[in-house]
């Protein structure tokens, strides 16, 4: 997206509590655990990916996007669409994007990025 910034990507967190559960030092019910709320967001705004569940291993995750910022107003919060988010990036001065994996299958959720969106001024890069 032309736009993106500020880009984290919480793929080692995941690894890191994908391995303590698989080791045992932490039980399915604190991973699996993605309230009602994130499971509809998941079945109305999600998009599937071709990615498996790391828990389940059956089934697999939806991405779930969320949208947060001051300039945003009433959409501050909402679950948006990946098509969304272009138009946003033109009408918005800056907004944080979440995006959440969830299986909705075994409500598996962990946040795999984060990142800066809209037209305000681009970060400045210091040598």
């Amino acid at each position: 997206m032309w736009s993106q910034r500020r880009v984290v990507d919480y793929g080692l967190a995941k690894k890191a509590v994908v391995r303590s559960l698989r080791t045992g030092r932490t039980p399915l019910r604190d991973v699996c655990d993605a309230q009602p709320y994130l499971l509809r967001a998941a079945r109305h705004f999600g998009e599937r990916t071709a990615r498996l569940c790391p828990v389940c291993e059956k089934e697999n995750v939806t991405d779930v996007t969320y949208v947060y910022g001051d300039s945003l107003g009433r959409h501050a919060g909402q679950a948006k669409v990946t098509s969304e988010l272009a138009v946003m990036a033109h009408d918005y001065d800056e907004f944080r994007v979440y995006v959440v994996e969830v299986c909705q299958g075994c409500s598996w959720n962990h946040l795999t990025v984060s990142y800066v969106l809209g037209n305000g001024p681009p970060d400045l890069v210091h040598p």
